[in-house]
This record gives structure tokens, C-alpha cells and sequence, in this order.
């Protein structure tokens, strides 16, 4: 198995927003303002499915040409539930997506055939569509005031 380890940093500024960084590229994040934030950048939900869009597309571009299939177009168009009172406390309910649906808009002269054996083989080796869709170990360590 080959391995390779992926980093990222994510530091609380002003109120909600949150300066994200891998490598030498940055990403804002920051909540609506009706939940509270100023607006300035994309929430952590919509960073996700974002995310999951991004991988998508990379996967089909990656593949296509296995495929036999010459993409025109593109697009991954993804939306997502969540009941709000987990995040917020109000009831014994998961803060995450409990339901994530994409619809993907592809221009090609593939076959439809092709289309779906592509399609699925892109859900199926789609990185983020994975950790989303299976458990993932997660474990976690803190530093107080600065101490190592």
C-alpha cells in the first residue's frame, strides 16, 4: 500500500471566520450571517460538499479517457441535509449531512451505457465520497497556552 499523508491547518480568527491553509494555498471559511457569521466565505458544510464535487470532477477527469469517454462538460451540482438542532444542542440528532444527493451534468458522445459504468466507477474511487460514505478513524491532542 502506498501511502501519502495530507495536511492542513485551520485557525479561528474574528468571530467566525477561519483562516485554512495546506501547503501554500488558503481558504476562508465563515458561517451565514443567520447563523451567526459575517458571510465573508463559504461555510464548513458547503467546504464539503464542495470538497466532494472537486474530488468528483478530478476522479472524472483522471478517467475519462479509460473510459473512452471525452467530457465536454463537466459539472457536479451537490446538495445536502442537516438538522440544525444537533449542531446546535437543541436535540439528541446528528450535527452532520444525514442525506447528501449530486447530480452530475456531463456533456460527452459516450454512450449512456458508458456514462453510467464511468459514472460509477467515479463514486467508487472518488477519495472524499469514501471517508464521507465509510467510517474513518479520527483521533485528536491539544496544546494549552502554548505548551508543548
Amino acid at each position: 500500500m502506498r501511502t501519502q499523508t495530507f495536511q492542513a491547518t485551520a485557525e479561528l480568527k474574528e468571530k467566525f471566520l477561519v483562516d485554512t491553509r495546506a501547503r501554500q494555498h488558503q481558504v476562508f471559511v465563515d458561517e451565514p450571517e443567520a447563523l451567526g457569521g459575517t458571510d465573508t466565505a463559504i461555510n464548513p458544510v458547503e467546504l464539503l460538499l464542495s470538497a466532494l464535487g472537486a474530488c468528483q470532477s478530478i476522479v472524472a477527469r483522471t478517467y475519462a479517457e479509460k473510459f473512452d469517454i471525452n467530457l465536454k462538460h463537466f459539472k457536479v451540482n451537490l446538495a445536502g441535509d442537516i438538522d440544525l438542532d444537533g449542531f446546535f444542542d437543541k436535540a439528541d440528532v446528528r450535527p452532520g449531512f444525514y442525506d447528501i444527493r449530486a447530480t452530475y451534468e456531463i456533456e460527452t458522445d459516450a454512450r449512456e451505457e458508458q456514462v453510467a459504468a464511468f459514472v460509477k466507477f467515479l463514486e467508487a474511487h472518488c477519495p472524499v465520497g469514501d471517508t464521507i460514505e465509510h467510517p474513518v478513524h479520527f483521533s485528536s491532542t491539544f496544546q494549552l497556552n502554548n505548551q508543548r
